[in-house]
């Protein structure tokens, strides 16, 4: 699960190219006439007993013991590709290609969507003020920043106006003295890209952005290298003061020297489909496959990906000997680049036809399922608890009702969760899909009632590891693993074949 930004300068972030690629559309083939029948022949009462059938067998059959291989396959992936599976590496393409074999062997219908990331790598970032008195500053170059000349670039301060948009608008550069100078401006009220662009449009030859109210250095960031304009960076709110307070007096010089590398990395995401099922009722289910560059990622996102692997392979051994179909075509997808800015799985919704979005049913999305200091956290797709970004599209409360009643009859407690646009579900609910799933926790703390609700350790992180090198196989709780597999399970069988508690949601 991504940060809000990711960190490192290894590989800060990337952004997917914008060379038009197929789409990849297994579900386009004609539906098997016994399948898309089905459902009318049944009726809505023999549906819904296949689907507690399923449900039940793939509850019984999928297990934690099961997918830890999985996850012990991708410890040793890791470590044999320099410890980590982030996109754009040997050790993503590894992890993809052992999903892909499984899958295949398995007999999905199975296919690589590739796409391109820019990479971002940081030589130099160095501020320092030179007159009236000279120190250095902490500084943070941006992501996709054009480099300075070498040696950096020294000029005086020019102050963008502070409003509720500061620097965001030509009204802020209003006078003739930013011309050749560095702006200052404040962070807030619009993009990174959208404040140096102006400030590069006033004449400015460099940015430097301070933080708005929060505290410690502003991390600004461009979505590619295309955006950036001037060789901008991100500094503190005390040191952004200090240097306005000091301009608002006088002449302040500064010498900012950031050099950073682009390159451009192919990657792939893996897309399998049951071979049978109405392709015009798509049940999709996403889990992110890449890892941070500073560790394995075996909870992030080990543990969601072998999960989903897990629950996919026994439902194409159920398949096989029972000869029994789903009614709806169920696809899984394995996602690369989510730690990178969700790139895998916005490059598969942006390059679906509308109709072939129309026809997916709903998404469910798996990330970090198994943290060692778990909560067992379900995506509020009713907005019940009244936080952050509201409900999601229509669906998107059945969706959670249908998670919520299955861990109730399992004694398991839970709590909602917001759709804060951190995985892979962001893309599917911004293109009206209903979307929900389950989360244990990433590095927020667990307060004394979650820690009397689930056990463990309160005022702790959920996952102390989180974006770490110790994100390994000590790094998890497999308890909340096998629950969470359970529900990936009760879902998959359940929507495989009825779709009904969706109610008006479902899409002709």
């Amino acid at each position: 699960m991504r940060l809000h930004r990711p960190r490192g300068r290894r590989a800060l972030t990337a952004l997917i190219s914008t060379a038009v690629a197929a789409p990849v559309l297994l579900g386009a083939a004609p539906a098997d006439a016994r399948t898309a029948d089905a459902r009318t022949a049944d009726g809505p009462a023999r549906q819904h007993q296949r689907a507690e059938r399923l449900a039940k067998k793939l509850e019984r059959d999928a297990s934690a013991k099961g997918a830890y291989r999985h996850l012990k396959a991708f410890q040793r992936i890791a470590d044999a590709h320099g410890g980590n599976r982030a996109a754009g590496t040997p050790g993503h393409e590894a992890s993809a290609a052992y999903v892909y074999r499984l899958l295949k062997r398995a007999g999905y219908r199975v296919a690589y969507q590739e796409f391109d990331i820019w990479q971002a790598k940081t030589l130099t970032e160095k501020l320092s003020v030179l007159s009236p008195d000279a120190r250095d500053l902490k500084v943070s170059a941006a992501e996709f920043s054009p480099s300075t000349p070498q040696g950096g670039l020294r000029a005086p301060l020019a102050l963008a106006r502070v409003d509720e948009t500061p620097g965001c608008t030509p009204d802020d550069y209003a006078s003739d003295t930013f011309t050749g100078r560095i702006a200052l401006i404040k962070r807030g009220g619009c993009t990174f890209a959208e404040k140096q662009k102006a400030a590069a449009q006033a004449g400015a030859v460099g940015a430097i952005i301070y933080n708005g109210a929060a505290s410690g250095v502003v991390r600004p960031s461009f979505d590619s290298p295309a955006d950036g304009k001037v060789p901008t960076a991100g500094i503190s709110r005390a040191d952004g003061e200090a240097l306005a307070a000091a301009a608002g007096k006088g002449e302040v010089r500064v010498a900012l020297d950031v050099q950073q590398q682009h390159t451009k990395q192919p990657t792939r995401n893996v897309i399998a489909e049951t071979r049978g099922g109405d392709p015009r009722h798509v049940v999709a289910l996403g889990s992110h496959l890449d890892s941070v560059p500073e560790g394995p990622g075996i909870n992030d996102n080990g543990s969601g990906s072998a999960g989903l692997l897990e629950v996919a392979l026994k439902l194409a051994d159920r398949t096989r000997r029972t000869g029994e179909q789903p009614t709806n075509k169920v696809r899984f997808a394995w996602w690369s680049g989510e730690e990178l800015g969700l790139l895998g799985s916005r490059h598969y919704v942006a390059r679906l036809p509308e109709a072939e979005r129309k026809k997916i049913a709903l998404y469910l999305n798996f990330d970090m399922i198994a943290s060692p200091n778990p909560a067992q956290l379900v995506y509020d797709g009713d907005d019940s608890d009244h936080k952050g970004s509201g409900p999601g599209p229509q669906g998107s409360a059945q969706i959670e009702q249908l998670i919520t009643t299955y861990l109730d009859r399992k004694g398991k407690p839970h709590e909602g969760t917001d759709f804060d646009g951190r995985s892979d579900y962001g893309p599917f609910i911004a293109t009206g899909i209903p979307a929900g799933g389950t989360f244990t926790g990433a590095e927020g703390i667990k307060s004394p009632a979650q820690a009397e609700k689930f056990g463990g350790r309160a005022g702790a992180p959920y996952d102390p590891n989180y974006h770490a090198k110790g994100d390994d196989l000590n790094n998890l709780d497999l308890a909340a693993f096998d629950t969470n597999i359970d529900v990936i399970a009760h879902a998959v069988g359940t929507y495989a074949h009825d779709l009904s508690s969706l109610g008006g949601a479902t899409r002709p």
